[in-house]
């Protein structure tokens, strides 16, 4: 599984830094790492007004956010790989 987050400006903005993070602890926290690949990505064109637009491989989600984060990561990322 490839998941891209967005840094471009406007995601940056939004806290796609923060985001990052948040992934990077969930996949090693979920023993996830040989499984996914964690990569930055720049502007998809797909800007929201709230919150981080992210890929999960062919899928693409705007208005991801830190306080939305645990929920997505388990719709849209433990979902798929369990």
């Amino acid at each position: 599984m490839i998941i891209q987050i967005c840094v471009g400006s406007s995601c940056h903005i939004k806290g796609s830094e923060e985001l990052v993070d948040l992934f990077q602890d969930a996949i090693a926290k979920n023993g996830l790492e040989g499984e996914i690949t964690l990569a930055g990505s720049f502007c998809t064109g797909r800007c929201n007004r709230e919150g981080v637009t992210v890929a999960v491989d062919d899928d693409v989600f705007t208005g991801v956010t830190p306080e939305k984060f645990e929920a997505f990561f388990e719709e849209n990322i433990l979902k798929r790989i369990k």
